[in-house]
C-alpha cells in the first residue's frame, strides 16, 4: 500500500468505523441517552471533514460493512421464528398497526413539508422515510424525488426513533412488548428494531415483522401515488 494514499485501502474505512463504534458504545455505557449510532455517525463525519479525506475514499472500506447489513437484517428472522406463536395470535392487530402507522408516517411528512412551503420534490422525497433505506431509495427514485436526500432522511428517521421512541412510548403508558415493537419497527425500521431487540426479544421480533410489513405496505401505497404524480 502506498504511504501517500493509505486512506484508499479498504481497511481504513473498516478500522475507523469499528473504532468509532467502540468508542460510542463506551460513551453510551456512561451516558445512557447518547445513542451509539448517532455518536458513531457524527464522529465519522467530523473526522472526514477535519482530515480532508473524501467520502469516496472512506466508502471503499465502508462498502464492506454495508454488505454485512444484509445478513444482519436476515438475522432478525431468528427471534421472529422463536416468537412466532405469540406473534400469530396478534397478527391482525399487528397488520392494522403497521397499515395505520405507514399511512400516518407518509401523509404527515408530506403535509408538514407542504404546509411549511416545501417543494413537491421535497415532500415526495420524505414520503417513504419510515421504511428501510434500500426500499426508500427506490421508491423516491420511482416517484421523482431525490434518492440521496431520501437516504439521509431515512437514516435520520431511524436514529430519532431509536433515540426517543422507547422513552416516548413509556411516557404515554404503552407497556405491551408487541405494541412497542410494532410502533418502533413501523416508524424507525431496522435502526429502531436493533435498539429494542437488546431490551426484549419479543419487542425485537415484533419490530422485525413490522419493519418487513412496512416495506411491503409503503411499496404498495406508492403505486397509486405514482399514477397520480405521473
Amino acid at each position: 500500500m502506498n504511504g501517500n494514499n493509505w486512506w484508499n485501502d479498504p481497511l481504513f474505512g473498516v478500522t475507523v468505523t469499528v473504532a468509532a463504534y467502540v468508542v460510542a458504545l463506551r460513551l453510551h455505557a456512561r451516558i445512557r441517552w447518547l445513542h451509539p449510532l448517532f455518536v458513531c455517525s457524527a464522529s465519522l463525519i467530523v473526522f472526514l471533514l477535519a482530515s480532508g479525506i473524501s467520502y469516496e475514499s472512506y466508502r471503499i472500506g465502508g462498502d464492506l460493512l454495508i454488505f454485512c447489513l444484509g445478513p444482519a437484517t436476515v438475522a432478525l428472522g431468528v427471534p421472529m421464528y422463536k416468537q412466532a406463536v405469540r406473534l400469530k395470535r396478534q397478527l391482525r392487530a399487528i397488520i392494522a398497526g403497521v397499515l395505520a402507522g405507514s399511512l400516518c408516517g407518509m401523509t404527515s411528512s408530506a403535509f408538514f413539508i407542504w404546509i411549511a412551503g416545501g417543494s413537491k420534490e421535497l415532500w415526495i422525497t420524505a414520503l417513504p422515510k419510515s421504511t428501510s433505506s434500500p426500499i426508500s431509495i427506490e421508491i423516491v427514485r420511482l416517484l421523482g424525488g431525490v434518492p440521496e436526500l431520501g437516504a439521509v432522511l431515512t437514516v435520520l428517521t431511524g436514529l430519532v426513533g431509536s433515540m426517543f421512541g422507547p422513552a416516548f412510548l413509556r411516557a404515554v403508558r404503552v407497556r405491551d412488548d408487541v405494541a412497542i415493537g410494532v410502533a418502533i419497527g413501523t416508524a424507525s425500521h431496522g435502526i429502531g428494531t436493533a435498539r429494542i431487540i437488546r431490551e426484549s426479544e419479543l419487542q425485537g421480533s415484533a419490530g422485525g415483522l413490522a419493519m418487513g410489513l412496512t416495506g411491503i405496505v409503503t411499496s404498495l401505497l406508492s403505486i397509486p401515488l405514482y399514477w397520480i404524480l405521473h
